[in-house]
């Protein structure tokens, strides 16, 4: 065993092969076929039995409604909740439902009603969704925000953090992220969510990019929250995102944004607010795509977290290691990077033209441009960069022609 960046024992990735049936994943992963997909970071190949459900139920609301139709599923959707908690480690009534990872962290921060003398820390890594709404909570709500320098590995300064939580004012809270979109980089979300709680502070935890490829426990990170997207790294259907929140977290905050799913209107002017999780939800929502995201929580659960990342780390290290040795092609992941997302520049071709050169070869990655990561790839002075990005149903023939596909464009752009 080696020790993970969280603390805690980590599988090694070299007896990942040994643990992930790839041949199995692929035999119930229609898309795998006729193509190399690496782009799970940004929307995972569903599996024949997630299809299958979201369409099973589309066909029942045709025959019978949509409310009757989610009436008679509810159970399968109560067992969503519950098989995110167990992934995470969580109870089922800490986990809230959204339509995107986006529309969580929007629902978490405007919960905290954050506003002048408040303080919201964030790192390099933020994603362009979140680091907007943080600057637009700066120019527009009073909110201070404070970006933290990286370390010489390329994750968040944790001295630089515990600098700036001893200078920060009101309330304060860390927008920590555990994997970036623009790189393979592992944030130490445990350590910050340590140095957070010695000042008192609130951790919500942007776990889009982790959620699905590394095991993450949400009792061992000791967060107050923790979002992620059900289309990449779990593998679910578009449309659907969920959200941990600590039991008790939003006690004594009071009454936010009720609404039907999470408030009750007792009378004239007062309403109680749902105390679970769900006080986060809005009333609408596709039944069939969360049945969906159920199944792929499921299948996530019954792969094993575990085994699941020793595979995946294993996968990013080799493509890594191959690029790496590819004249002309410069890997861009920084030294903290044990993650399935491998991002690499190739010199005189900007990356969104490569990442087109591969498509042509039926290999599928996708360009990742400053202004989805400014914070990082801006400040690194990379305009973009190409990424790739593995699953558990990757195989050797899908290795070997993306460092073929790359070594033969990357031969002819220095031609």
């Amino acid at each position: 065993m080696t020790i993970g960046l969280e603390g805690g024992p980590r599988a090694d990735p070299a007896t990942a092969t040994a643990v992930i049936d790839v041949a199995a994943e692929r035999s119930r992963t229609a898309g795998t076929a006729g193509r190399h997909y690496f782009n799970a970071a940004g929307a995972g190949l569903v599996s024949d039995q997630v299809l299958e459900a979201v369409v099973t139920h589309l066909r029942r609301e045709q025959r019978m409604g949509g409310y009757e139709a989610a009436n008679q599923v509810a159970d399968e959707i109560a067992a969503v909740y519950a098989a995110a908690g167990e992934l995470l480690r969580a109870d089922a009534d800490e986990i809230a439902l959204f339509d995107s990872a986006t529309s969580g962290l929007r629902a978490v921060f405007d919960a905290l009603r954050l506003g002048p003398g408040d303080t919201v820390i964030a790192p390099r890594s933020s994603y362009v969704s979140q680091a907007l709404r943080l600057l637009a909570m700066q120019r527009h709500d009073g909110v201070r925000l404070v970006v933290v320098p990286n370390g010489a590995d390329g994750s968040m300064d944790l001295e630089a953090l515990d600098r700036a939580l001893a200078g920060a004012k009101g309330r304060v809270v860390v927008s920590a992220v555990h994997v970036p979109t623009s790189s393979g980089l592992v944030e130490p979300i445990a350590a910050i969510a340590a140095v957070a709680r010695a000042y008192g502070a609130w951790t919500v935890v942007d776990a889009t990019q982790s959620v699905g490829q590394i095991d993450v426990d949400v009792r061992a990170v000791d967060c107050d929250a923790l979002v992620t997207t059900g289309r990449k790294f779990l593998r679910g259907p578009r449309g659907t995102g969920l959200a941990y929140l600590r039991r008790g977290a939003l006690d004594g905050i009071g009454s936010w944004a009720p609404d039907v799913r999470g408030a009750v209107w007792t009378s004239e002017d007062e309403w109680t607010m749902d105390v679970t999780a769900r006080q986060l939800e809005s009333w609408e929502s596709s039944v069939a795509a969360r049945l969906g995201l159920g199944v792929a929580l499921r299948e996530a659960v019954d792969r094993g977290p575990a085994a699941t990342e020793a595979h995946l780390v294993g996968l990013g290290a080799r493509l890594r290691d191959g690029l790496a040795a590819i004249d002309g092609v410069t890997v861009a992941d920084p030294a903290a990077s044990p993650s399935a997302i491998v991002t690499f520049t190739v010199d005189g071709v900007a990356s969104k033209d490569f990442s087109a050169g591969l498509r042509h070869r039926r290999i599928d990655s996708i360009s990742v441009p400053a202004s989805h990561a400014q914070w990082d790839l801006g400040a690194r002075g990379l305009q973009s960069v190409v990424r790739v990005s593995p699953h558990v149903y990757n195989d050797d023939d899908d290795v070997r022609a993306l460092l073929d596909g790359v070594t033969r464009l990357a031969t002819g752009a220095r031609a």
